[in-house]
């Protein structure tokens, strides 16, 4: 009886239950060049490029943005919402 009561139990795996890796499996996985990576596997798929995101860096007047994040979470893109609704209602060339 072990004085402590830690009563762990070892799990080995055997070697030879472990899946085959077929060529589909090699074509998910990710590959690397040393300590680059070449090609992603399996993960997301890729957005359009009409979908995309960009990143910008845009400055707001300070009760414009706390308006937005006092709705909590994902008040960017509401902001964004907003913003592409101000565009199918309103000419931006005509802002001064």
């Amino acid at each position: 009886m072990n004085a402590n009561g830690n009563n762990t139990n070892s799990t080995w795996f055997d070697p030879d239950d472990a899946p085959e890796l077929t060529n589909e499996w090699f074509e998910a996985a990710h590959q690397y060049h040393g300590d680059i990576l070449v090609k992603r596997g399996r993960g997301r798929p890729p957005i359009p490029e009409s979908e995309r995101k960009v990143p910008v860096k845009i400055r707001y007047d300070q009760d414009v943005v706390e308006a937005f994040r006092q709705t909590g979470k994902g008040w960017q893109t509401r902001m964004n919402q907003a913003l592409r609704q101000y565009l199918k209602e309103h000419n931006v060339h005509e802002l001064n």
